[in-house]
């Protein structure tokens, strides 16, 4: 089994559920259980076991990519997952780079019964919104701040010191601080407003 989950894991990026021993995508799992005791489980696993912990009738849906199209006419293609949550459930959209989660992200939020298409449908149209919108522009390979607001998601990165500094990721663009510096200094002088909002508010 531990030669088995080795060579999915460097192979494919996909290693066994430790509850159903299905192969998985590595995005796809998490190490469920307390400090001192955890497993490595799929989303399925986790959401059954949640469910019957919670007493609430869930069925887990797998929902597959899809592709969508910006404001500039690029493909991005969306990954999805579920999660209960006790008495509320979260449905995600995230892109992939490099097997982890990047780019566009998306969240939406519903009761722990709620119809999950219902849901889906929320959460492709709020995609649909934030593709036909770029806060970004270039000019000459660098990138500006199109208009007088930006939207966007608070991330982080680690430098070369190994330690963590702030990110944006902004039209799907990974934003380092110094460059979004460098863009809000075009406004020198100006006021700003900072508003933050819960991932599965619309911005």
């Amino acid at each position: 089994m531990d030669n088995m989950k080795t060579a999915l894991e460097e192979g494919t990026g996909m290693t066994l559920c430790e509850g159903c021993q299905k192969p998985t995508p590595d995005h796809d799992l998490v190490h469920y259980g307390s400090a001192d005791s955890f497993r490595t489980l799929c989303l399925r696993c986790v959401n059954q076991d949640m469910a019957e912990r919670c007493d609430v009738d869930f069925e887990h849906v797998q929902f597959e990519p899809i592709t969508m199209t910006d404001h500039a006419e690029a493909v991005h293609e969306f990954h999805f997952s579920t999660r209960l949550l006790g008495d509320i459930c979260s449905l995600e959209a995230f892109e992939l780079r490099g097997g982890s989660r990047s780019g566009y992200q998306f969240q939406a939020i519903g009761d722990a019964e709620a119809d999950l298409w219902e849901l889906m449908a929320k959460l492709i149209e709020r995609i649909r919104r934030a593709l036909s919108v770029s806060y970004l522009c270039e000019d000459r390979g660098e990138l500006y701040i199109a208009g007088q607001s930006v939207s966007g998601r608070i991330s982080c990165e680690m430098d070369g010191d190994g330690f963590f500094s702030p990110a944006l990721i902004v039209d799907g663009r990974d934003i380092s601080w110094e460059e979004f510096g460098r863009m809000l200094s075009t406004f020198e002088g100006w006021q700003f407003k900072l508003q933050i909002l819960d991932p599965s508010d619309a911005a």
